[in-house]
């Protein structure tokens, strides 16, 4: 323990351990914030485990996060024993391990360690953060919520500067605009803001995006038509592949003239114009020339025009060609060459366009933000913001902590040994929650993200195991568990029955059976299977024996029925019906002679067990008739006890990602203890009334039994035994 100058916990070399006995082997005691530092000076084959998935245990997932340091989803030796070496230096009474609350207190932080100065350091920024710099101790809401820690602070140590973190007006506007262009950033706080990298950005995209727009107001032969150039850059831009189509076809017609003819519309598409209907935005007449081509010709801008386009060439006449060549009525080669000159710088210029979405800034608010030079200052908060950094940090140190104090305990006894699974104190963590199915609940079950798989493994441990894919009423969630019953009988347990699965949560889930890894339950169901399999082939048998014989029966009576309908038909309508064939006692005869053999061997046979049975004296018949049981159901017997002391936890769980270290057994009073059947509250009233019982009839038995006895006796009689015994 620590001592009073605050010096950090150290394990005990010559540590003395406590052990338990359970499931057939020992199993270690950790009860103090002692036993839990000196784990490291524990030989690791006493450990039950030596790892675990990260996934598929009940176990609160955030304290896993930390203590899977590699974040490979697995727990392992290491990583528990480095959890616990931190958590050492960092507390001083290491026995608040063992307490397992959600708060601490700061005074029960070892400030005379550098770990543990951080981590009251980030407490206590937490607590102001929070409005509470005077409070004594931390929760482990207070250290979750960064959102709310940080929704006052104007610094939070991430670097992201949000607008209200900014003091200044006119600075605080300049970073609203910034976040304005980006995509957000968001604080830890949650609320948007800037980077170092973001204002560096902004800076370089505000720099070239004004260069750019300065060598347009500087270079007078970009913009033609002053301010207007844009908007009529786009009538130009709109009519330039038509205008350009229509000269290229003058000049092949000047070329050749027999091109005039063969590039101007033709029959066949005045023909096909001809057959539609007509409208200004029609398609195919969009697609014919802007006018009919000739050599040399000159473009007339206010008649024989396409239709489509007459409307864009007199706008384009208006705005551009008119202003530019000082004609609106025609156009020729020359000027056209012209008019694409005079824009070509623009094009240049515009093709030269940086992308950034600072364009989202009007111009001039855009050059008063570089005119002040906001770069450097802004540069500046983020620094600030990154200083605290290390205190933030510490924060997530806090949050360890308290997750530790409350959760390494249950870790370690669930890990180095399975002390809530065999006190039945508890639930393991490896335990899913408890299925209700046949009139038992099995508190043994594991989740199971793969059947085959874990099925192939699984069946080793020697356990009757019921796979059960488990859904919630109303949702689309699913899981599927492997469930171990270890009481009562397996007779009513099947592939599509249903039961529920009550999770640790409580949360109720339909469970169907879909797969069953059989091994013996119990002795006694092992004692009882060899008279219920031979109950079942005999059933078997009998049902096979009365369906052939009522199939028989129903294809004699059709054949009978189809034999008499063609003799009615071939007889003469007034013939009379030929009178029913007589009873024969002959058919029966046989019947008879051979229910008088069954009856003769079934007495012969019990004649002759009488017969042994009488040669022995009375106290010798019990241990003769308990000899025959054991002869039927022994080897079954003996086979279930040879299984059920083999059974083991381990393939159940290494199956799911374990790395199980001991022989977990699972005997048999320990496995009655998992799975609990039915039964009737104490003190309560019970009726052997049934109303609707079955109504036995007995004579059937009775005749059988007096035939049989009758038999027996007689033969007795006859062969001197019955006078021989009776005389003794």
């Amino acid at each position: 323990m620590a001592s009073d100058t605050g010096s950090s916990t150290l394990p005990n070399p010559h540590h003395r351990w406590r052990f338990f006995r359970a499931g057939g082997f020992d199993q270690v005691l950790l009860e103090t914030g002692a036993d839990l530092l000196a784990l490291d000076t524990l030989d690791q084959k006493l450990w039950v485990a030596l790892s675990c998935p990260v996934a598929g245990i009940e176990f609160d997932k955030s304290t896993l996060a930390f203590v899977d340091s590699d974040g490979d989803g697995h727990i392992r030796v290491p990583e528990v024993l480095s959890a616990l070496k931190w958590v050492g230096s960092v507390l001083r009474d290491p026995d608040l391990l063992t307490r397992r609350q959600d708060r601490m207190p700061l005074s029960s932080i070892n400030d005379a360690t550098d770990e543990g100065r951080a981590v009251l350091a980030g407490a206590r920024l937490v607590l102001a953060n929070l409005g509470r710099p005077d409070a004594t101790e931390i929760t482990l809401d207070d250290v979750c919520d960064t959102a709310r820690i940080f929704a006052e602070g104007m610094y939070n140590g991430d670097g992201v500067v949000p607008p209200q973190a900014v003091a200044d007006p006119e600075l605080r506007a300049v970073v609203s605009e910034i976040v304005a262009c980006y995509p957000p950033q968001l604080d830890r706080g949650g609320e948007p803001g800037v980077t170092a990298e973001t204002i560096e950005r902004f800076a370089g995209e505000a720099q070239a995006l004004a260069g750019w727009r300065a060598e347009a107001v500087n270079d007078p032969g970009i913009l033609s038509f002053g301010d207007d150039t844009e908007v009529r850059y786009e009538v130009f831009k709109a009519l330039k592949p038509k205008i350009e189509d229509y000269f290229q076809r003058c000049r092949l017609a000047s070329y050749d003239g027999r091109a005039a003819t063969l590039l101007s519309p033709s029959d066949e598409d005045y023909l096909k114009l001809a057959l539609q209907d007509l409208h200004g935005e029609s398609e195919p007449l969009a697609k014919l020339p802007l006018a009919v081509p000739g050599p040399g010709k000159a473009l007339r801008l206010a008649d024989g025009l396409n239709p489509a386009w007459a409307a864009a060439v007199l706008r384009f006449s208006a705005e551009v060609s008119g202003p530019m060549l000082g004609r609106a009525d025609e156009l020729t080669d020359a000027g056209w060459r012209t008019i694409c000159g005079s824009f070509a710088r623009y094009e240049a210029w515009l093709a030269a366009w940086p992308e950034t979405s600072v364009e989202k800034i009007e111009p001039a608010r855009l050059q008063a933000i570089l005119a002040k030079d906001c770069k450097a200052a802004l540069l500046d908060l983020t620094e600030r913001d990154k200083a605290v950094q290390p205190e933030v940090d510490a924060i997530a140190s806090v949050e360890k902590l308290i997750r530790y104090t409350r959760d390494l305990c249950l870790l370690a006894n669930n890990f180095t040994s399975f002390s809530d699974f065999y006190t039945r104190k508890g639930k393991a963590t490896f335990q899913a929650g408890t299925l209700f199915l046949d009139g038992r609940s099995c508190d043994l079950c594991v989740p199971v993200a793969d059947v085959a798989k874990h099925a192939a493994i699984a069946t080793l441990s020697r356990v009757y195991l019921v796979y059960c894919e488990c859904r919630r009423r109303g949702a689309v969630e699913k899981m599927t568990i492997a469930a171990a019953f270890t009481a009562g009988d397996s007779d009513q347990l099947m592939v599509g029955r249903n039961g529920v699965f009550y999770d640790r949560a409580g949360q109720d889930w339909d469970a169907t059976i879909v797969r069953i890894v059989e091994h013996p339950i119990s002795i006694r169901q092992a004692f009882f299977a060899p008279y219920k399999r031979i109950a079942r082939m005999v059933g078997e048998q009998l049902n096979k024996a009365a369906a052939a014989k009522q199939k028989a029966t129903e294809d004699q009576s059709a054949k009978a029925i189809t034999d008499h309908g063609a003799k009615v038909a071939a007889s003469r309508p007034d013939a009379p019906a030929a009178p029913p064939a007589p009873f024969d006692v002959g058919k029966f005869a046989g019947i008879f002679a051979a229910i008088g053999l069954a009856m003769g061997a079934i007495g012969t046979a019990l004649a002759a067990v009488m017969a042994g049975l009488f040669k022995l004296a009375w106290w010798q018949i019990p241990f003769v008739i308990a000899g025959v049981l054991l002869l039927i159901s022994g080897p079954s017997m003996l086979l279930a006890w040879i299984k059920l002391r083999q059974r083991n936890l381990g393939p159940i769980l290494d199956a799911n990602g374990w790395a199980v270290n001991a022989r977990a057994r699972i005997n048999i009073p320990f496995g009655a203890s998992l799975t609990a059947t039915a039964k009737l509250p104490e003190n309560s009233d019970r009726s052997l009334i049934d109303p609707f019982a079955e109504k036995k009839r007995r004579w059937p038995w009775v005749l059988f039994f007096l035939a049989a006895a009758g038999g027996a006796a007689l033969i007795l009689w006859k062969q001197g035994h019955l006078a021989a015994w009776i005389g003794k």
